[in-house]
């Protein structure tokens, strides 16, 4: 059946388009801008019908070559996989839009062609790595995503891209190797890497080899974490953000960090499950390291003048939200995490592109700069406005909804206390993304009212802008269109 070779095809576009633009160098820039603008409409397309097909017919399962399960690797497509492959590919084609106007945002003309290169690479990794179901072949991809992370941050030919790649580099290659240990321990137990086969005999594992178990589990742990910029594993990310092209840093915040959460989603609840994860003690860890996380990355955000760097923090905090969730192994909790991804996914790519397109247009990235921006780009810094009061957690947007699950899961399972670190983070936000708003749209003595130089940017970076901050306004008054598709997917971590 065709259907079965749609999460082949979509990986094998991503990798034509790789390999295509280097072969068109030579053609006018448009011609590649719009190959890979028709290939991410196909695959969000492509996502869109899988995602339809695996929630109302059937699950898809594709092993290469026909081989047994056990021997051979195997892609499952379920509900969980086909949503977030079609929000990664909804966000990609998105910020796709934008950079094609922005020209990347400081890197030189020769580079546009790798960048897009990097790009495509960087979807393809991901993508494999929400497809595929064996947890080997999830750190190849794993490796692949770093890889490119890295070079797509290091493109700008400046030196403090440099020693931020090289950092990222140094930080994700232990956790890669942190990751792949505890696969090899977790193969040493049971002889298997399939998630589904570990999944069926960990218990049995879990008795006869507890030493093993326990230290796999803590060393995938700090492996994704590292990946994931969990506190305090993070250290990395604000020199990443601030270095990097704006449409980078969105990818990265968005997208990137979310993949290697959904990882630690799948070894958590997929290869190791609930009983194990309580006796050892887990989400308790979990739920301290994302407490720590939506409070400390908060201060640090208020202390940042750099406005990148500040979003960079911002996304620190965000990531602990998303781990509250996760930590309360409940099916509330999943749900309100998984909404969250998305959520943040919308609002953190709004702030970095609206951030952006002021880089862009007035070459100043300092928060004191953004008096009266509001007057000669009200765009950006409406959508801006709209994504930092999102992230605040104001009703009307989809941050509000956000908290507002987080809010009930952690009730329901009677942690109070964490309810109140929530509130406690989501004031802290105030403090940070308020006084930007009101130095643009309040102040005005820099700029004057000069309305003839509003908006000088292309159309292509403007209209992402706009549709990002209607997605962001129509979430939080609509939640209920995605959540039977989110409640869809938790239900298959947690039948």
């Amino acid at each position: 059946m065709i259907i079965e070779q749609l999460p082949i095809i979509n990986l094998l576009l991503f990798l034509f388009m790789a390999l295509i633009i280097p072969l068109l160098k030579r053609k006018p820039f448009k011609i590649t801008l719009i190959l890979g603008f028709i290939v991410l409409i196909l695959v969000f397309i492509s996502s869109g019908y899988l995602l339809w097909y695996v929630n109302n017919v059937e699950i898809i399962s594709y092993t290469f070559g026909g081989h047994e399960t056990r021997f051979g690797i195997e892609f499952l497509v379920n509900p969980f996989s086909a949503l977030f492959t079609t929000v990664i590919s909804g966000l990609a084609l998105i910020i796709y839009v934008y950079s094609s106007g922005d020209k990347t945002e400081g890197i030189e003309k020769k580079e546009f062609g790798r960048y897009y290169v990097l790009l495509f690479i960087l979807l393809l990794s991901m993508f494999g790595i929400l497809y595929t179901n064996d947890l080997f072949n999830t750190y190849v991809f794993i490796e692949i995503l770093s890889i490119t992370t890295c070079a797509i941050i290091s493109i700008k030919k400046k030196k403090d891209t440099y020693t931020s790649a090289f950092r990222y580099v140094m930080m994700n290659e232990i956790g890669s190797l942190s990751y792949l240990f505890g696969v090899a321990l977790i193969y040493m137990a049971t002889g298997f890497t399939n998630i589904t086969l570990v999944s069926e005999s960990i218990q049995t594992a879990f008795s006869a080899y507890p030493f093993n178990i326990i230290i796999a589990l803590g060393f995938m742990i700090i492996g994704l974490g590292i990946k994931a910029a969990i506190f305090p594993f993070h250290i990395w990310l604000p020199d990443a953000h601030s270095s990097a092209p704006s449409t980078s840093s969105a990818i990265l915040s968005a997208i990137v960090i979310k993949v290697y959460l959904l990882v630690m989603v799948k070894v958590l609840y997929s290869v190791f499950g609930l009983d194990i994860l309580v006796e050892m003690n887990i989400p308790i860890i979990l739920l301290i390291l994302s407490a720590t996380a939506m409070i400390l990355g908060s201060v640090f955000a208020i202390a940042q003048k750099d406005v990148k760097r500040m979003l960079g923090y911002s996304s620190v905090a965000q990531v602990g939200y998303i781990l509250l969730g996760i930590s309360l192994l409940s099916l509330a909790g999943l749900e309100a995490a998984f909404f969250h991804i998305i959520s943040h996914g919308l609002m953190k790519t709004a702030l970095f592109l609206s951030v952006g397109e002021i880089i862009f247009y007035k070459k100043t990235r300092k928060v004191n700069d953004f008096d009266g921006m509001g007057f000669i780009m009200p765009v950006a810094m409406g959508v801006f406005s709209i994504a930092a009061l999102g992230m605040i957690g104001l009703p009307l947007t989809s941050g509000f909804i956000s908290k507002l699950n987080l809010g009930i899961a952690v009730l329901e399972n009677n942690y109070v206390i964490f309810l109140v670190v929530l509130i406690l983070s989501s004031l802290l936000n105030v403090i940070y993304y308020l006084p930007i708003i009101i130095l643009a749209f309040l102040r005005n003595e820099k700029y004057h009212y000069r309305m003839t130089t509003i908006e000088h940017t292309p159309k292509t970076m403007i209209t992402p802008l706009i549709f990002l901050a209607i997605l962001i306004v129509a979430l939080g008054l609509f939640p209920n269109v995605i959540m039977p598709v989110i409640e869809s997917a938790a239900k298959t971590l947690i039948p």
